[in-house]
């Protein structure tokens, strides 16, 4: 009955790593989501000013896709399709975490589209 305050103070000390790694790891996810569901956002604007006739640099810096660390490319495959890909990298701050997602990690978006 008299160690429960030295108990508790264990309990915390064991406790208190594995809480600051889970919260950390939910902060690294959330931004690799985040800047996920920003990319798709970007590539709509893509797609659509490549339709309306816009060429790769004006697509380029009406985006200032340079200024974020974002990765344009658009490929040609056979005057078939073209394949859009907006790619970023995301610093990872979890110790630990980096192992299972490299650091930094590369958030990528595709989008294909079809000739007419």
């Amino acid at each position: 009955m008299k160690n429960k305050k030295g108990q508790a103070l264990v309990e915390f000390v064991i406790i208190l790593p594995i809480f600051i790694f889970m919260l950390l790891s939910i902060i690294d996810i959330g931004k690799i989501i985040y800047f996920r569901n920003q990319l798709v956002s970007e590539l709509n604007e893509v797609v659509d000013l490549y339709k309306n006739q816009k060429s790769y640099d004006e697509i380029a810096e009406a985006m200032n896709l340079q200024e974020e660390g974002v990765t344009l490319e658009i490929k040609n495959q056979d005057n078939e399709v073209i394949t859009f890909f907006l790619k970023r990298d995301v610093e990872i701050i979890t110790p630990g975490l980096n192992v299972i997602f490299d650091s930094p990690y590369t958030v990528s978006v595709e989008r294909v589209l079809s000739y007419e």
